[in-house]
């Protein structure tokens, strides 16, 4: 969410007060309560670290003996096996500057097109679907505090009472004043506990919900017609496609109630304004994109779109997860959400970079693809905020694919379970140690402060990429200083669909942030799109047909019930930074399933016992946690853990076609109980 906070040191000591920003209000979670600890950690790298042939074992390095091995074994790859040969994966985490200049790194320094981060695993099928039916990818096209304000809310696969706590004000003022809620999830989960109306759906037939809902509002008249002709195309198209999901069929796919349709469709068909907030829940599934089109078409059709308190947003799951995804980290992807096979686009940026337009590379593998291709087609991949090992699909496959490079480079704040397998570790800066921007859900570029130095061993990506830039005879290309990235990255994106041109560290922290795009210093900065018009070529918002489909794997005689994946409160993404703090670590200590009472009585299982969890991929032994809140035929793993607890190592990589999103949200599974 990027909550407003102060950093206060006392006598070595550093702690956290909340501020008054504009998104948390003065609101903090315990993951942000307690972020201070990490600063001082023992566990914390402190030099890089360089595999011993003899020994098997990390050693301690100099930074010039890394860099120059480093630089080296990359010049040997490019020359044996092309440049191709060497991946680049990187994260949500990095501040806008770090992940323009990976993406430039990857294409200048090392002129790979195989470059792509763990924002696949997480948001892109919305992004994919927000370009499709609007012409625009952005988390949040309003200001969080607008949610206050909507008549009703639709949220989809998203839990933010306990990923985004800080938000939940929002939705209690919405409350307060009326709002109704809606909440489709097969658990019942803290959020779903505030909703007027909890939809407890099969997982995987997000589609057929969708298209059921529209379904009864085009049969009971609630559909906004004027907005229908006068602001979006191909309505006819959705319209003949749902017109067999009748009310009947919907429950029989889904698992909800007719009543329950019923009801849902006439709120969302009565409100004045609403919004539709989804998360992982439809989006990281094979059918991903066409999830999130169904819900929007939805929305579409009532008229909740293009006008005050209204709209579709995707509910970010990470830091930088926004502006992560817009400047060049994606295998297609160069500044500014410009395409890489574009030759207009190709030129506008190297004419920054100040190279000829062919030495661009053309696009290269996805996230998945790329980590299945590592050890063949990739020989050598460097890590940037990123713990694969853990958050990856198929995790145990991964794992074996990182064993199996000939180089692998990791650049890390710990010695997380990724970087625990590479060749050469460098320890690098984390939040506090660096300045630099990030770009929020709501799309609202801030400026995050030093508010202290690292250690002299230390280095900050920038400086790593400036070091092997200069080694790979590439360094006259690249910065190591936040403040000249900065305003070359803005230069960048000029012109693009995320423009940043008139967006400057002094106005960012004169308006708490500036919403993009602003393309010049005198623009307003964009805080609400799509008022006037969507960000199409004619302006109308897109209607796409869309069928429910299977899920990649479907449930059988010898994986009978529904795994599905997701955060809890006290834990974070991999874990590799919330699994060091012991106040978190107390409240979640270790991974466990969440089993129906019913379910876990005919398989006679107690609460606490260890279970045994099974898919094609793999097996996790996990700690059981017995409730009522879930459907019977689907348990929930959190994805925090590595080794014996890795839910990732359960999952499928079974890709969107479009978005090229692994399939991790729920798979099929077998069940065993174990009494301690």
């Amino acid at each position: 969410m990027q909550c407003g906070m102060s950093l206060i040191e006392a006598d070595g000591q550093w702690s956290v007060a909340p501020r008054n920003f504009p998104t948390n209000r003065g609101g903090l979670c315990r993951k942000g309560w307690t972020a201070a600890e990490l600063l001082n950690s023992p566990e914390r790298l402190q030099t890089p670290l360089i595999r011993d042939d003899k020994q098997g074992t990390l050693r301690a390095a100099s930074w010039t003996e890394a860099l120059d091995l480093i630089a080296s074994k990359l010049r040997d790859f490019a020359i044996s096996h092309g440049p191709n040969s060497i991946g680049v994966f990187g994260g949500g985490g990095l501040t806008n500057e770090k992940a323009y200049a990976l993406g430039k790194f990857a294409r200048v320094a090392l002129r790979t097109a195989n470059i792509d981060y763990n924002g696949r695993f997480c948001m892109a099928s919305a992004a994919a679907a927000g370009v499709r039916a609007f012409g625009i990818d952005r988390g949040m096209p309003f200001p969080m505090q607008d949610i206050a304000q909507t008549d009703a809310i639709f949220m989809i696969g998203s839990n933010p009472a306990e990923t985004l706590p800080p938000i939940m004000q929002y939705f209690e003022l919405q409350r307060d004043r009326g709002g109704q809620l809606i909440v489709a999830d097969p658990r019942r989960t803290a959020t779903a506990k505030l909703a007027t109306l909890h939809l407890q759906l099969t997982p995987g037939t997000d589609a057929a919900l969708a298209n059921g809902l529209l379904h009864i509002a085009i049969q009971r008249g609630l559909i906004d017609e004027a907005f229908i002709a006068e602001r979006t195309s191909h309505f006819e198209r959705v319209k003949r496609t749902v017109a067999s999901y009748w009310p009947d069929r919907v429950e029989r796919v889904t698992g909800v109630p007719v009543a329950q349709l019923e009801k849902a469709a006439q709120i969302l068909g009565e409100a004045n304004t609403a919004m539709l907030l989804t998360g992982r829940g439809p989006e990281q599934q094979s059918q991903g994109v066409n999830n999130v089109l169904a819900f929007i078409n939805l929305m579409l059709a009532l008229g909740h779109a293009g006008k005050a308190f209204s709209g579709y947003a995707c509910m970010t799951g990470q830091g930088n997860g926004q502006g992560g995804r817009e400047h060049g980290q994606k295998a297609d992807q160069l500044p500014g959400y410009r395409k890489l096979d574009n030759p207009a686009h190709r030129s506008e940026v190297a004419a920054i970079w100040n190279i000829p337009p062919e030495q661009l590379p053309q696009p290269g593998l996805s996230a998945v693809e790329l980590l299945d291709a590592l050890g063949e087609r990739i020989r050598c991949l460097l890590v940037f905020a990123s713990n694969i090992a853990v958050s990856a699909p198929n995790a145990n496959r991964v794992i074996a694919k990182l064993k199996s490079l000939d180089l692998l480079i990791v650049a890390d704040i710990f010695l997380s379970e990724t970087a625990e397998l590479a060749d050469v570790v460098l320890p690098v800066a984390q939040w506090a140690e660096e300045e630099g921007t990030m770009t929020n859900i709501e799309g609202r570029v801030i400026f995050r402060r030093r508010a202290k130095e690292p250690s002299s061993e230390i280095w900050t990506d920038l400086h790593i990429f400036k070091a092997l830039a200069e080694r790979l005879g590439r360094g006259q290309y690249f910065s190591a200083d936040n403040k000249e990235v900065f305003a070359e990255f803005c230069r960048a994106t000029a012109g693009g669909v995320a423009d940043y041109a008139g967006i400057s560290c002094q106005r960012i922290l004169a308006e708490d942030g500036v919403f993009w795009p602003c393309p010049s210093i005198d623009h307003p900065g964009s805080p609400r799109l799509f008022l006037d018009r969507f960000a199409t070529d004619d302006g109308r918002a897109k209607f796409n047909p869309v069928e429910h489909v299977s899920s990649a794997e479907m449930p059988d005689r010898d994986f009978p019930y529904i795994l599905t994946t997701g955060r809890v409160l006290a834990q974070y993404q991999s874990g590799t930074q919330t699994r060091r703090i012991a106040d978190l670590n107390a409240i979640e200590p270790e991974p466990f399933v969440e089993v129906h009472l019913e379910t876990a009585r005919g398989l006679q299982i107690r609460d606490g016992d260890m279970v045994v969890l099974t898919t094609q991929r793999g097996r996790i032994i996990v700690k059981a946690r017995l409730s009522r809140d879930i459907r019977f035929d689907t348990l929930f793993v959190p994805f925090h853990w590595a080794a014996a607890g890795s839910a990732n190592s359960l999952t499928n990589a079974a890709i969107d076609p479009v978005s090229k999103i692994r399939n991790s949200r729920f798979v099929p599974f077998g069940l065993k109980g174990r009494r301690r």
